[in-house]
């Protein structure tokens, strides 16, 4: 679903700072190469990911779900210059790919890259986090919400990608398939829990911005 006219997205992307080199070809690469590329953040939103990072200054980054790892190189623009960013992905298929784009970035040596299932590691990680950025299997966003919201400190956010989910969130439940429902649900969720504060954005899929009181 387009929420916007494409005319009116197309004036933002032109208002809208380019992707740089590296972004643009791991942009054609996915589309070229990758099944279901509209899973890739892209030019918008990762430059809305890129600012949101630079504007929080995370010491500390978790990300559930790389894909082919455009989020997270955007994300990490806003790192601190000790600061890390770990990404977690269960699809070993691309692993590969991903890391010979985050080897070519400058941001390499902060990129902690791992393959697996987050619902196990992300009990494991011990490190206090700035900012959690998640865009995985949507089933289990709000398990995801529960793993990391008391790792997160007092002032970090929480971003959830593909909250609208096209749009069908607003259908009637007895029409939303378990994709759908476990969205809605996990926005009602985040909505009714007081120690947070969250915005959705109507951004592409739509963005829910959450931060811990």
């Amino acid at each position: 679903m387009d929420f916007l006219p494409k005319i009116v997205e197309d004036y933002a992307a032109r208002f809208t700072e380019p992707e740089n080199e590296l972004l643009q070809h791991l942009n054609r690469e996915t589309y070229a190469k990758v099944v279901m590329p509209r899973m890739l953040s892209g030019h918008i939103q990762g430059r809305v990911l890129s600012m949101f990072s630079k504007m929080i200054q995370p010491n500390r980054i978790l990300e559930i779900g790389t894909f082919t790892g455009y989020s997270a190189l955007c994300l990490a623009e806003g790192l601190t210059e000790k600061g890390k960013l770990i990404t977690i992905d269960i699809n070993d298929e691309l692993e590969t790919m991903v890391k010979r784009f985050f080897t070519h970035s400058p941001y390499f040596r902060q990129i902690d890259y791992r393959v697996g299932n987050a619902i196990d590691i992300v009990p494991t990680l011990t490190d206090t986090l700035d900012l959690v950025f998640i865009d995985a299997d949507k089933t289990n966003y709000a398990n995801y919400f529960d793993l990391v919201i008391n790792k997160l400190r007092t002032g970090g956010f929480i971003i959830a990608d593909n909250v609208l989910w096209s749009g069908k969130v607003t259908e009637p439940f007895s029409q939303m398939d378990a994709d759908t429902l476990a969205l809605h649900k996990f926005n009602q969720k985040v909505q009714a829990d007081d120690r947070v504060e969250n915005v959705l954005f109507p951004v592409r899929d739509g963005l829910m911005v959450i931060r811990k009181k």
